[in-house]
């Protein structure tokens, strides 16, 4: 009898740390990686390293799609819906810029956002395939959570080549 308590009551709480910790990760904040070198220096700033950056994505942004300058986000491919990709938010919506590649001037349209990796040289981003939808964005990026050594807060960089809005 006792062997069968302890199994229900293990099981008990796994299947409740389970489900918090799925509410939790869909609703609030989600630990993701980084693979590849688009955002570079920011994340994997070695290129021969083995260990991807892990990266702290809070989702509170999303409740009404606060954003600024130079904020890191996480969003759904606009021409793939299976891929997640990690830029920088350049413009955002109803803003003017001028575009660092091929100097041409944008205006970015209601509910969507201009996003480039740091990294122009490997960064598929939106001169690839325009403005990005608000609601592709699955979260900002906070924190840098491993490796050990470059745990820390994620700088906030903004960008001199915004225009007036009119």
């Amino acid at each position: 009898m006792g062997t069968r308590n302890f199994v229900w009551n293990f099981t008990k709480k796994f299947v409740t740390f389970g489900l918090i910790t799925v509410t939790v990760s869909d609703r609030y904040v989600t630990v993701v990686p980084v693979r590849g070198g688009s955002m570079s220096p920011t994340f994997n700033p070695k290129t021969d390293s083995f260990t991807d950056d892990y990266v702290l994505v809070e989702k509170f942004c999303l409740q009404k799609y606060k954003f600024s300058h130079g904020d890191i986000v996480i969003f759904r491919s606009p021409s793939n819906y299976k891929e997640t990709h990690i830029k920088r938010i350049i413009a955002l919506p109803g803003e003017w810029f001028v575009s660092r590649h091929d100097q041409d001037v944008h205006k970015i349209p209601e509910g969507h956002c201009w996003v480039e990796g740091d990294n122009a040289a490997s960064s598929t981003d939106s001169k690839s395939y325009g403005p990005v939808p608000l609601g592709l964005v699955r979260g900002r990026v906070t924190h840098v959570v491993w490796p050990p050594q470059r745990i820390g807060a994620v700088k906030n960089t903004n960008t001199p080549d915004k225009l007036p809005s009119s």
